[in-house]
């Protein structure tokens, strides 16, 4: 029997495979580059590299590990299928463990009110389903995104991204895509701030549909996020959503939230939507869904399932796999109550974030829900704009992280320039864990500052 290499080979180093890395795979690698390590085992919120050093895990798989690592009830469901005889692979053949978990995410959505459609296993793909569905739906062919927003890097998702880095290298991406504005608590696209900011950018969507002389013809969706992730951790108003919401379906136009980060009780609720009280016409599901294997899926209301067989394929959509860590990650999530949990540390992390703020004016804003923060890094030594924001400190952030990875702390960044430090903790972690990792955060911060400003 073949035997996998997945332990290290003796007294090897983090350098050595990096270097091995470096020589083998393509330029295109990103977090190797910002958190060189090469990992030997991981459990819980904590990794461990090949050369024995444990790592307080605050990135979790950019929130791909809901349970954490190696959570005991995803093992056992991994050993349960490898026992029971079931295919790996089924394209879209029923099986009782998809029948199950059919069953279960369905039973956090509105009863009888919502279809599944399992996709390719990214969510990347999954965004693309969910266009072409409402496009295929309504007929029209524009659609809405948002400045900020991130929905994938694949042809017709990243056309619907905001970050411009990956976009301007690749010429004549999907058609049709309109930007607007996207709500920010520290950095209001129309310079007002606070309330006035809020209602603004809530009236200027609805006057925007609804003026015959807009210049955009009525899209066939609306797609954004509830909380922004790779954007910098940006939570949308409440009122602004809802706004969002009853225009779209007063037009008919297919209303999608993409919760593929955002979602499986992060935000403190099941889906960060919820917290604006909406349905959405899709809902965009991946990362935790497969309980820490690939797997997409969407969420859509029975009115808006208008495909065709095999409108839309994807050779993995049956990870049967992928079903079994989910259906269990679900059942964990429901049993232990981790909305509450991330609600409560998520709380927690803000309060002691915004009380490190007071200490180092570096740290211009601090927001979010549950647990998915967003720490903005600035630079408090140059002018305020209009409404008392400073200039963004993409370096300095940058610096941060790099003394975070010597603290050994994983955290990743996001936002304009790369600028917000963002915290993903794997949604199981104790009191005691978020208490150290403040105290690591803190460090780091001292040290980052030392290294750069002196």
């Amino acid at each position: 029997m073949i035997k996998t290499p997945v332990n290290p080979i003796q007294q090897a180093t983090n350098e050595y495979y990096l270097t091995r890395q470096n020589e083998m795979e393509s330029n295109v690698r990103s977090y190797p580059r910002k958190l060189p390590l090469a990992i030997a085992k991981a459990q819980g919120c904590w990794v461990t590299d090949v050369e024995g050093n444990d790592y307080l895990d605050c990135l979790a798989g950019a929130g791909t590990l809901a349970l954490g690592h190696n959570h005991p009830d995803v093992i056992q469901a991994i050993q349960d299928v490898l026992a029971s005889g079931l295919p790996l692979h089924t394209l879209d053949l029923t099986t009782p463990l998809k029948d199950a978990f059919t069953e279960e995410l369905l039973s956090f959505f509105p009863k009888d009110q919502y279809r599944l459609q399992f996709c390719g296993p990214s969510g990347a793909d999954g965004t693309e389903a969910a266009v072409k569905l409402a496009k295929t739906y309504t007929g029209r062919g524009n659609v809405i995104a948002f400045s900020g927003g991130y929905h994938g890097m694949t042809h017709g998702s990243l056309s619907m991204t905001g970050n411009l880095g990956a976009k301007n290298a690749v010429q004549n991406l999907m058609a049709g895509v309109q930007f607007m504005p996207y709500p920010h608590e520290y950095r209001c696209p129309l310079g007002l701030g606070g309330e006035a900011g809020i209602d603004a950018l809530t009236y200027y969507f609805e006057n925007f549909i609804e003026d015959v002389e807009s210049g955009v013809v009525k899209p066939a969706a609306v797609i954004l996020e509830a909380i922004q992730g790779e954007g910098g951790v940006v939570p949308a108003p409440v009122k602004w959503l809802q706004k969002i919401r009853e225009v779209t379906k007063k037009h008919g136009i297919v209303l999608i939230l993409d919760e593929v980060q955002a979602g499986f009780c992060r935000s403190g609720k099941m889906f960060a939507f919820e917290h604006a009280g909406i349905e959405p016409d899709v809902v965009v599901m991946s990362k935790a869904v497969g309980g820490s294997l690939p797997l997409a899926v969407l969420a859509i209301k029975k009115e808006f399932d208008a495909w065709q067989p095999a409108g839309h394929t994807g050779t993995f959509r049956g990870n049967q796999m992928a079903m079994a860590t989910g259906y269990a990650s679900l059942k964990v999530m429901k049993e232990q109550n981790l909305a509450k949990n991330a609600q409560e540390r998520g709380d927690f992390l803000q309060s002691e974030l915004k009380t490190l703020a007071e200490q180092y004016p570096c740290i211009g804003n601090v927001r979010g829900k549950g647990l998915m923060i967003g720490i903005e890094i600035v630079d408090e030594r140059q002018a305020q704009d209009r409404i008392g924001a400073y200039p963004a400190d993409g370096v300095l952030a940058a610096e941060i992280q790099k003394a975070c990875f010597k603290n050994k702390l994983l955290l990743e960044r996001g936002g304009r320039g790369g600028n917000v430090v963002r915290i993903l903790c794997p949604l199981i972690i104790t009191q005691a864990e978020c208490e150290e990792m403040i105290k690591r955060f803190s460090q780091s911060i001292k040290d980052a500052l030392n290294a750069t400003r002196g």
